[in-house]
């Protein structure tokens, strides 16, 4: 543990952990990508998928580590023993930093199959990261806008289509895919400018997630409503990585998906009526649930400092 050093040198030592691990790991998994053009057999893929998930996983694992060396963060996680690795999840949370990610994927790795992004269909072209994200089977997905679709009627349903295409390939590999609902960090301007009905939390985006249960609806079995808080002070990335974060309250809560949200969002009004009300009564629960998690530890520090 190094958490003695001062923050600013924690911050740099963390850091080229972070990039060293990230250059060591991303070169093997872009290699052994390029195996699916090679070799493009189902069993041949099949395994190929193992072995690059598995190097994902030691990627993240390391992070992990890393973050352990530099950091003395007590973790408060609850809700773990619900999960399983053999699962087909969509994994829903409260976007409040860019560390929400690194939380998550620290909590949740070996716990459930790992988290896997929809992407836009551009992002395919990043350098070095598009073709890591296509090795790993993250779901590409182009849409097409009002305006477009106004213009080309044809083209009506193609983006729900392709994307289903992509998605048959979880058929027989379990899957978490990941959505932050809010669409958007939460920050107190952006909360302001909504007018959100909700004290912590920024209005949901139904579109995204009813996408994702329209798109791969025969395969998702359960959510995994995950509410992130950091007591005190939401950190950026170069707080947390530097020590500068003390507590972090993870809890996790999973549910059935009910064959009454998968439907038409896009083309049926009374489903997405539905499907809205269904999500800002799980929005306005997780709102209740952080007002009672930030209360309880106001609560612990004063009893602590009375005691003291």
């Amino acid at each position: 543990m190094l958490n003695f050093l001062p923050a600013p040198l924690i911050g740099v030592l963390s850091f080229i952990g972070y990039a060293v691990n990230t250059i060591a790991l991303t070169i093997p998994l872009i290699c052994l990508s390029l195996l699916k053009f090679i070799l493009p057999v189902k069993g041949a893929i099949v395994i190929l998928d193992k072995v690059l998930i598995g190097i994902a996983t030691l990627w993240i694992s390391i992070n992990g580590m890393n973050s352990r060396l530099f950091n003395d963060i007590h973790w408060d996680v609850r809700g773990l023993s619900q999960l399983e690795r053999k699962e087909w999840y969509l994994v829903i949370s409260n976007h409040q930093s860019w560390v929400d990610i690194l939380v998550l994927q620290k909590v949740l790795n070996r716990k459930i199959p790992m988290l896997k992004f929809f992407l836009k269909k551009e992002l395919i072209w990043v350098p070095f990261l598009g073709l890591a994200w296509w090795a790993l089977d993250f779901p590409f997905m182009k849409r097409y806008s009002k305006k477009f679709l106004a213009a080309n009627p044809h083209l009506a349903g193609k983006d729900l289509e392709s994307t289903k295409k992509a998605c048959e390939k979880f058929k027989h590999t379990p899957v978490s895919v990941m959505n932050f609902v809010e669409g958007t960090r939460f920050t107190p301007e952006k909360h302001r400018r909504q007018s959100s009905p909700f004290a912590h939390l920024l209005t949901p985006k139904a579109g995204g997630i009813a996408f994702v249960l329209g798109s791969m609806g025969d395969y998702l079995h359960k959510i995994v409503n995950v509410t992130i808080l950091y007591p005190g002070k939401t950190p950026n990335f170069w707080e947390y990585i530097s020590g500068q974060v003390d507590e972090i309250i993870v809890d996790i809560d999973v549910t059935p998906v009910d064959p009454a949200l998968k439907g038409d969002y896009f083309q049926d009004p009374e489903f997405k009526e539905v499907f809205c009300d269904w999500l800002n009564q799980m929005w306005q629960d997780k709102d209740e649930k952080l007002a009672k998690l930030g209360a309880g530890q106001k609560k612990a520090a004063f009893t602590t400092a009375e005691t003291a």
